[in-house]
């Protein structure tokens, strides 16, 4: 649960100086004013702790330095590290405990090996390898990141927690969406497009998005709406506008999404072909269908043969050439 908290509070002060009204330079001053008076109160969590790290190792210090370390190191290092002060993550996790660090960075392991190292005492392995790996379970259940992936998310980088790489998960729409494609003008009336439409009715696009003057999505049509209005409207169908007989209510894909929420959502609704849209300014950007996924897989296998490479040598031995070849991983 500590090491839960530790990664929430961190990333709590940073929303909170977020949504200061002074300016940011300002904020690194803060967190030293918060590091100052820490150390007032508490000067043995100042610093990078390792002879007080030394002391809790030993079991030479009471429980007033214990609790002092652990509340006091961990409002100075959550609110330094939220204002943007420089600042580092393993020395005062490890301060705070082996099993906090390897909860908090997901890295059980790694906590029991630095935790041996400073002890040299092989019976720390038993209890650090319980609590690590129930802090890393704990935080994987209630946290969707580690501290360190949590910046990297705040970013704007989408991160995969699964060890094995998924091309739909690590590819965004933007990448394989296409944008060459037939587009209608919102504006114009139906009859206008008849001829063409049907003369270009083998072509392997089915969806048709209707867009605005200025690039707007405003909705969709396929070859099918457009012969079932004139087949029940007759004459008065091809004098409407594109902009009325369209589908309003769609199912749509922006750029920045991984191809899997893509896929989860076409399974969702039972269909092949989305239109691409930017979420903020409603623009149309492409279209995106079962097909295109396909090059995520197909991208990433082509990526994976790249790097199986055979070189051919050539050495010499007395009484003739001989040759031969040798594989390596580039």
């Amino acid at each position: 649960m500590l090491s839960a908290l530790l990664t929430l509070s961190v990333y709590a002060a940073e929303d909170a100086f977020q949504k200061l009204s002074i300016h940011w330079m300002w904020w690194p001053a803060i967190g030293g004013l918060a590091i100052g008076l820490g150390g007032l109160i508490f000067p043995q969590a100042l610093g990078v702790g390792y002879d007080t790290i030394g002391a809790l190792l030993q079991g030479s210090v009471t429980t007033k330095v214990i609790l002092g370390v652990l509340l006091v190191k961990w409002f100075i290092w959550a609110v330094s590290l939220g204002s943007g002060t420089s600042g580092g993550v393993l020395a005062p996790l490890l301060m705070m405990g082996g099993a906090i660090l390897g909860g908090r960075m997901r890295s059980p392991f790694t906590s029991i090996v630095f935790a041996f190292e400073l002890t040299h005492d092989a019976n720390v392995f038993l209890p650090l390898f319980v609590g690590s790996v129930i802090a890393h379970a704990f935080t994987v259940l209630t946290l969707k990141r580690s501290i360190l992936t949590e910046k990297v998310a705040r970013r704007g980088y989408h991160l995969s927690r699964e060890y094995a790489v998924d091309p739909l998960e690590i590819l965004f729409v933007r990448e394989v969406m296409r944008s060459n494609i037939v587009v209608l003008p919102a504006a114009r009336a139906l009859g206008e497009f008849q001829h063409s439409l049907h003369a270009s009715r083998h072509q392997s696009q089915r969806l048709l998005p209707v867009v605005s003057a200025d690039g707007r999505f405003i909705g969709v049509l396929t070859r099918g709406d457009i012969v079932q209005r004139i087949e029940q409207e007759g004459e008065a169908a091809l004098r409407r506008t594109l902009g009325e007989l369209v589908r309003r209510e769609t199912v749509e894909a922006f750029p920045d999404e991984p191809l899997r929420a893509v896929v989860y959502r076409m399974a969702e609704k039972g269909i092949t072909r989305m239109p691409v849209v930017e979420p903020s300014s409603r623009k149309f950007l492409g279209l995106i269908s079962l097909t295109d996924l396909l090059k995520a897989p197909a991208r990433h296998l082509e990526e994976e043969r790249r790097r199986e490479q055979v070189l051919s040598f050539r050495f010499f031995l007395p009484g003739g050439e001989v040759k031969g070849e040798a594989g390596t991983q580039s």
